[in-house]
C-alpha cells in the first residue's frame, strides 16, 4: 500500500486547471497545422491561421486561449493500492479547481443552482469521474469544458436495426444541427453502447484521447475515418464560415449493451479541446 497526500493533487489539478487554459495539447497544435495546410477555402485558412495565431499569442503572454474558460472535468484513475493521507481526494480536487482558476485568473462560470444560478465565485464545483485500476498510481486529468460547445452535445437511443448507418447518421446530423455554435474545427467525442449515461460519459472521456490516436478495434478506426469525411463534406468550415476542415478528428469509444439499445453520444468541443494530465 502506498501513501499519497491530497496536498499533491490539489497542486497537480490547480497547475492542469491553468496549463490547460493557456496551452494547446501538442496533438492539438499539430492537428490545427495540418488542418490550416489542408484547408481550401481561403477563408477557413485565414481562419485556422488567426486559431493558430490566438493559441501562441495565448501562451506567450498566458491569456486564456478562450474566454470561456470552462467547467472542470476532472477524470481521476486510481490505483487500488494508493492509501491517501491529510484529507479527501474530492475535497481536494475541488481545492485544486478553486486554486487554479484563483491564481490563474481564469473566468469562473459555474452557478451554484441551475435555476437560480448565483455564481460560485470560484469554478466550483467539478464534475469528478472516479474509476478503480490496478497499481499504487494515481492518473488525473483535467478537461476544462466550454458550454459552446456542450449545449451542442446530443444523445440518440437508437434501435439495434439502425445499425451503423444509423450510428453514422446521428453524428453527422449532430454536427450539422449544431453549424456554427460548437465553434468549429471541432473534436467529436462519441460514445456508443452502454447505457443513457454511459454512452455520455465515454463521448466526453473520447475528447481526452490524442487527436492523432485512432481506436485500435479495425472496425471503429474505420468507423472515425468516415464519419469524419462526412462531417469535412459537409461544408460548414472554420468558424462556420464555410470550408472542407469542419473537424480535426473524430474519436469513438464502444461498450456492451443491451440487446434492446443502441444508445449513442456525441459530445463536441472546439479546437481548443482543452485537457491535461498528471500521474502522481
Amino acid at each position: 500500500m502506498r501513501s499519497l497526500s491530497v496536498s499533491r493533487v490539489v497542486e497537480a489539478v490547480k497547475e492542469m486547471c491553468i496549463e490547460a487554459n493557456h496551452f494547446l495539447s501538442k496533438d492539438m497544435m499539430e492537428a490545427m497545422q495540418k488542418a490550416a495546410e489542408a484547408e481550401e477555402a481561403p477563408l477557413g485558412k485565414q481562419i485556422l491561421n488567426q486559431l493558430q495565431e490566438n493559441a501562441r499569442i495565448a501562451g506567450e503572454d498566458m491569456i486564456p486561449i478562450c474566454q470561456d474558460t470552462g467547467m472542470a472535468v476532472v477524470f481521476a484513475e486510481v490505483g487500488q493500492e494508493v492509501h491517501f493521507e491529510d484529507g479527501i481526494l474530492e475535497d481536494a480536487i475541488h481545492e485544486g479547481v478553486r486554486q487554479g482558476y484563483q491564481e490563474g485568473f481564469l473566468r469562473k462560470s459555474v452557478v451554484k443552482d441551475p435555476i437560480y444560478r448565483q455564481n460560485t465565485k470560484d469554478n466550483t464545483p467539478a464534475v469528478i469521474h472516479y474509476s478503480i485500476v490496478p497499481g499504487d498510481k494515481v492518473k488525473i486529468t483535467v478537461a476544462p469544458k466550454g458550454f459552446g460547445s456542450e449545449n451542442m452535445s446530443r444523445i440518440f437511443m437508437l434501435k439495434p436495426a439502425d445499425g451503423i448507418e444509423g450510428v453514422k447518421n446521428a453524428v453527422v446530423t449532430a454536427v450539422k444541427d449544431a453549424g456554427p455554435n460548437a465553434c468549429p474545427p471541432l473534436v467529436v467525442g462519441v460514445g456508443i453502447g452502454g447505457t443513457f449515461e454511459k454512452c455520455a460519459l465515454m463521448a466526453k472521456e473520447a475528447l481526452t484521447r490524442p487527436v492523432n490516436k485512432r481506436s485500435d478495434i479495425p472496425y471503429i478506426c474505420e468507423l472515425e475515418k468516415e464519419i469524419l469525411d462526412r462531417i469535412n463534406s459537409s461544408g460548414i468550415g472554420p468558424g462556420g464560415l464555410g470550408g472542407t476542415i469542419t473537424a480535426l478528428a473524430v474519436n469513438i469509444n464502444t461498450y456492451p449493451t443491451h440487446i434492446a439499445g443502441l444508445p449513442v453520444a456525441v459530445n463536441m468541443c472546439c479546437h481548443v479541446n482543452r485537457h491535461a494530465a498528471r500521474i502522481l
